[in-house]
């Protein structure tokens, strides 16, 4: 499947696909996002639609988090297949602060991996995978979440972004070698 070959080519280290999708404020690419020159994370989180449940409270939770990003050098944007005018809506209705992008003809959810089959209620069925991608400031791929559940998703992004940016990995910071524990005495044990 198309999906699977995407999100088989984004692999932390490895550049990420380049787009340009249409916002509230017009064209946005992934470049300008990381900014001139290049210093800033992008998160860039794909969602299924807009003013449904979990959508609602992932975007308010990066919404909420969004000083937090700004902190750990980041910028937080929401991608869906909704139009422009409807993201408008949702951000109007909900609360919703972080830039909403609109891929209705699915172009970067493919590349990035993010639309395919899923199961859905015990159904098989094909649509936009919840997925997170973390873009570190050079365009590579810093971390990816796939098939996301939402709550406390947005502090697990934040905490891999400092992470990443202390130099750790997905598996966590570089652990200091232990020194072998000394035997314990008998004057040792007498002391305890």
């Amino acid at each position: 499947m198309a999906n699977e070959a995407a999100a088989a080519e984004l692999i932390p280290g490895k550049k990420v696909p380049d787009f340009t999708l249409e916002g509230a404020r017009g064209k946005v690419t992934l470049a300008s996002l990381r900014g001139a020159p290049p210093g800033k994370y992008v998160v860039v989180y794909f969602y299924p639609k807009d003013k449904t449940p979990g959508c609602t409270r992932e975007g308010q939770a990066f919404s909420l988090a969004m000083q937090a990003f700004a902190k750990a050098g980041a910028v937080v944007v929401g991608v869906s297949k909704d139009t422009v005018a409807t993201h408008a809506s949702f951000a109007e209705s909900c609360g919703i602060k972080v830039p909403l992008l609109s891929d209705t003809d699915l172009h970067v959810h493919k590349a990035y991996g993010a639309y395919g089959e899923k199961t859905m209620y015990g159904k098989n069925v094909t649509g936009t995978i919840r997925s997170t991608f973390v873009v570190a400031p050079d365009g590579t791929l810093a971390r990816a979440f796939r098939s996301v559940k939402v709550d406390g998703h947005a502090d697990a992004v934040l905490a891999a972004i400092v992470l990443h940016r202390s130099g750790g990995t997905e598996a966590g910071p570089a652990k200091p070698k232990k020194t072998p524990a000394k035997k314990a005495t008998a004057a040792t044990k007498s002391a305890r």
